[in-house]
């Protein structure tokens, strides 16, 4: 089969055997993947990655243990956790501390054509939502985790840093769930499609929540500087470089900080399927499987959103 391999900040698509799936997984024809920040992260260097990334996906169930996942269309959760520690007892499972993770860490990812996860980890695809929507269930659980973490935020004044992919939804999403969210960000037009849904522009004054999804090293003071105190910054930017932060006005002000990671799955399609956000707005291109290197580059120019892999294209 055709899959990229990132390795010292170069992309490499290469010819490989098919994975073979272990008992309990399914094997999955991948039919749409999306880059993210993360991955654009990834090839700068971010965990020392070399292999495999992609964990944004939608794909078609080919083989499995379960007759009734066969020919289904299904997302993934990206964690695959033990299943016998204390922490996955507990429900957390993303937090397991000898999981892998999907094109992260020590698990091939999705800039594949076929890909492995275990059956557990699947959800089925709404009939109605087609791949150019499902495809966005990662980033949007993502958002989604944020009121997971911090609980509902009606009539709460939200400050949300950074217009890019991840910034988008997190204020379409927590526009949604009832907070005042304001958009700081640099591009208009981006600003545009959270605007069309209330989400409000850039405003002075301190905010009761600031989530930095700037993806710079520089974003978290400019979180902190923006929080009245007792507040909370969520801070969802994952970096190569090493952050700098001075911690007296954290202190000070007994700001919290809180790191907020991936969501859980189910939730973000139905907001999906609900049609309440906004996603088909934010793609920016498409590219077959056999031109990622293009692909990255092209996700990486300047205040470009979402660019798409799409193994089946024809280049």
């Amino acid at each position: 089969m055709l899959a990229v391999r990132l390795s010292e900040g170069q992309v490499q698509v290469e010819q490989t055997r098919r994975p073979r799936r272990p008992k309990g997984h399914a094997l999955i024809r991948v039919t749409l993947a999306g880059i993210c920040n993360t991955d654009l992260e990834l090839l700068r260097g971010y965990y020392g990655f070399a292999g495999r990334p992609g964990h944004e996906f939608v794909g078609v169930v080919e083989e499995a243990d379960s007759p009734a996942w066969l020919g289904r269309r299904v997302v993934g959760e990206i964690n695959l956790a033990c299943g016998n520690c204390p922490t996955c007892a507990q429900g957390l499972g993303r937090h397991c501390p000898t999981r892998s993770v999907l094109g992260i860490v020590r698990h091939p990812g999705a800039f594949a054509e076929y890909l492995t996860l275990p059956e557990e980890n699947l959800l089925p695809v709404p009939s109605a939502l087609p791949d150019d929507e499902a495809v966005f269930c990662e980033p949007v659980a993502a958002a989604c985790e944020i009121h997971e973490q911090l609980g509902k935020l009606q009539g709460q004044r939200v400050a949300v840093l950074g217009d890019g992919k991840l910034g988008l939804l997190i204020a379409q999403v927590l526009q949604v769930g009832g907070a005042q969210v304001h958009l700081f960000g640099r591009h208009p037009e981006k600003i545009a499609i959270a605007e069309r849904l209330g989400v409000q522009p850039a405003a002075t004054g301190l905010f009761d929540v600031t989530v930095d999804a700037t993806g710079s090293a520089a974003g978290l003071s400019q979180a902190v500087s923006m929080t009245r105190p007792r507040g909370r910054v969520v801070m969802k930017s994952t970096v190569a470089e090493r952050v700098q932060l001075d911690m007296a006005p954290v202190i000070v002000n007994e700001i919290s900080l809180i790191g907020s990671r991936c969501g859980r799955f189910a939730p973000a399609l139905r907001l999906l399927a609900s049609r309440k956000i906004d996603v088909r707005s934010m793609i920016a291109d498409r590219y077959p499987l056999s031109a990622a290197p293009q692909a990255f580059a092209r996700a990486a120019e300047r205040g470009c959103l979402k660019v798409l892999l799409e193994p089946l294209l024809e280049y």
